[in-house]
């Protein structure tokens, strides 16, 4: 397992880690990926450390908590083997004080997360979403509290736009808070959004990347193709609606380029799309997931090998949109692209 830097922090990550979104099973959306127990989880967790993933994400919203509450069992004994993850901001009540990043609602997150996942610090704690009705020098100053009491060693977010992250960047600068060293992004071949303005800006600012949903919600999983339906037990049945939207033809484009190089490696579909998001710049760790054994042990198989130029070449024609506005007279205009170069190299 390769092992590189969060961002411009000291922290070192592995290129792959673990998603416990599947551990616990209550609840609608966040509790629909799976049922893993304690049980099953530790399991899981065996064979995520011996291939050297050592990174765990989790959440308060998923499953309503369990998920840190099966995390927490499933690391038991070894908690000096593993980095922890988790998030909070995101709605767990209809109650005032159940949603958003105040520094009371920050204060009883984290103490909870620390209670449910059995220990006495967080490595990584992320916002889940930017919070508009917080003063971000109130959830920054509340972070700093909490690193120097040392119940969290560094913080991130998750889902920010451009300037909600620039802006937090520059308040942590003016008054000397930590900076967030990390973003969890949505990231994949049929979700390449992320290079427009959030690449650019986590290179520029020493911002790493972490990849949520790298199969583009479970489209990538080598069990979607042109012209069939949904296979059974597909949760794209229950949470479609729920997750990045995709255009039908650009799913079915990856998909079929997918399958030639797959065919050219004898590697899968789900290999080969995680394997061609660790190239990416600003990626410091790839999100994968597993509901049983035979998945993990799949998705660990995209590390250890390289796609050729010509294979990557091809899934970057395969996926490609045409750029936004402002962007796209950067990739279409000579004069735009030698003001601001693209960290991916085009033009």
């Amino acid at each position: 397992m390769e092992y590189r830097q969060l961002g411009a922090s000291g922290l070192r990550v592995p290129q792959l880690s673990f998603g416990a979104g599947t551990f616990g099973g209550r609840g609608e959306l966040f509790g629909a990926w799976g049922t893993t127990d304690a049980v099953e989880a530790r399991r899981l967790v065996d064979i995520c450390l011996d291939a050297g993933v050592t990174l765990f994400d989790t959440a308060d919203v998923y499953s309503g908590g369990a998920s840190e509450e099966v995390l927490g069992a499933a690391i038991k004994g070894r908690r000096d083997r593993v980095l922890l993850s988790t998030k909070a901001g995101l709605p767990l009540g209809d109650g005032p004080a159940d949603w958003g990043t105040s520094r009371s609602r920050l204060l009883k997150a984290v103490d909870d997360a620390l209670r449910r996942l059995g220990t006495d610090h967080i490595d990584l704690f992320q916002l889940h979403a930017f919070d508009a009705g917080t003063p971000v020098e109130e959830v920054l100053s509340t972070l700093d509290g909490l690193v120097r009491s040392g119940k969290i060693r560094y913080t991130g977010i998750s889902n920010f736009s451009g300037w909600q992250l620039m802006k937090s960047l520059a308040v942590a600068d003016r008054y000397g808070y930590p900076r967030h060293t990390a973003h969890q992004v949505y990231y994949s071949l049929v979700g390449r959004d992320y290079e427009w303005e959030l690449m650019p800006l986590a290179q520029d600012q020493g911002v790493g990347a972490l990849v949520w949903s790298p199969l583009g919600w479970g489209r990538l999983t080598g069990k979607i193709r042109r012209g069939e339906p949904l296979p059974d037990g597909s949760r794209l049945h229950r949470t479609a609606d729920y997750g990045p939207p995709v255009e039908e033809e650009l799913l079915y484009r990856v998909v079929d380029a997918l399958d030639k190089i797959a065919q050219e490696t004898g590697k899968t579909v789900p290999q080969i799309a995680l394997n061609w998001l660790l190239r990416r710049p600003t990626v410091s760790s790839v999100i994968i997931g597993a509901r049983d054994e035979a998945q993990l042990r799949q998705n660990l198989g995209a590390v250890g090998w390289s796609l050729t130029p010509d294979q990557v070449a091809r899934l970057d024609a395969a996926s490609a949109k045409a750029a936004p506005y402002p962007y796209f007279p950067y990739e279409r205009q000579e004069g735009f692209a030698r003001l601001n170069p693209s960290p991916l190299g085009r033009p």
